[in-house]
């Protein structure tokens, strides 16, 4: 089958490869229609690795995706041909003990998809556990669905906030994760999002998802704004969405007493964090990896309308020109947030 294949660190390549899946009995076989274009999958492009997973051989890129269903297994009955879909990227071993305690995203032995050296999705047909495949709603579209695993972090991190209704949350960064980080704090209760990155042009764009302030960052103090909002007593949670080590360092700051900060972006070296200033607040710090249990929830508030993510698809490309697409998304503009990929015709 064609497939886009990273054949080396800044090397693609649009060519017939050959991925040998077998349909298991609690399987089905996904005919994929969408793609997204996720930030990992661009630094896998231009650095050939991410930490401790480096690409040793051509591998099929791509985890954000939704498709139909065209084969069942012989044991799947919550499934059937021609079911819209969208895929849980990650799989766990089921008898990890991370998996019985429910927090399979923290299994050691997960394989997820375009993670050295598990292929990606990027190719016309997956097979997939019916266990990790959900059913689109008729109302959401394959463009829509394929947003559920980025927006399935921002829900995963607004989960770890425990927002309380009311609660105003400061967001770092507005990009795509950031910006579904804002729509899942907004939808999980929070009555106001202050939302700071370095580009404007995003953060036009995110001052019209709902009740969001933008801040320009060097210009204006998040921490300021969100308590000028609170009459100075600061944000209830700050989310740190960017991966800027800077950020992550201050991520307190802009908190009230008794406050709740959590890193959802990855920086790329050790941080020097606070500890004091963290302790003098009491603030609880969380940590995100990935996300569990959140795509039914991520796809029953898309389908209610409390989650719209459509604004954040900004750039859509046919399969043929993945290879672009991939070199638009590595200097993405200022303007976009979320390229797609075509793969059904």
């Amino acid at each position: 089958m064609q497939a886009l294949v990273l054949e080396r660190a800044e090397r693609l390549a649009l060519r017939d490869f050959t991925v040998a899946e077998r349909l298991g009995p609690r399987d089905v076989r996904v005919a994929i229609h969408t793609v997204g274009i996720c930030g990992s999958d661009v630094h896998y492009y231009r650095h050939g690795r991410i930490g401790p997973f480096v690409v040793r051989e051509p591998m099929v890129l791509g985890h954000e995706a939704a498709g139909t269903v065209v084969e069942v297994g012989s044991e799947v009955t919550a499934l059937k041909v021609n079911d819209r879909v969208t895929m849980e990227p990650g799989i766990p071993d089921p008898d990890s003990r991370a998996a019985r305690l429910g927090l399979y995203n923290l299994d050691p032995a997960v394989r997820f998809w375009a993670t050295p050296p598990v292929h990606g999705v990027l190719r016309p047909t997956v097979v997939h556990p019916a266990a990790f495949t959900f059913r689109i709603p008729e109302r959401i579209s394959f463009a829509e669905a394929a947003m559920v695993e980025p927006l399935a972090v921002g829900m995963h991190a607004a989960a770890k906030a425990r927002i309380v209704p009311g609660d105003v949350a400061v967001v770092l960064g507005a990009g795509p994760i950031g910006m579904v980080t804002a729509l899942a704090a907004l939808a999980g209760g929070c009555s106001r999002i202050v939302i700071a990155d370095v580009v404007a042009a995003k953060l036009e764009l995110a001052a019209a998802l709902g009740p969001v302030v933008p801040v320009l960052a060097g210009r204006e103090s998040p921490g300021e704004v969100a308590r000028t909002l609170t009459g100075g007593w600061g944000a209830d949670i700050v989310f740190e969405c960017s991966g800027a080590a800077a950020a992550a360092a201050a991520v307190v700051e802009p908190l009230r007493p008794g406050g709740s900060a959590v890193l959802v972006g990855m920086p790329g070296e050790p941080v020097a964090f606070d500890v004091v200033a963290a302790q003098v607040k009491e603030a609880r710090v969380e940590t995100v990896f990935r996300y569990a249990r959140v795509y039914p929830r991520a796809l029953a508030l898309m389908e209610s309308g409390a989650i719209d993510v459509r604004p954040l698809i900004t750039d859509t490309f046919p399969f043929a020109d993945s290879v672009a697409a991939f070199e638009f998304a590595a200097a993405m503009p200022e303007r976009s947030v979320k390229a797609q990929i075509t793969v059904a015709p």
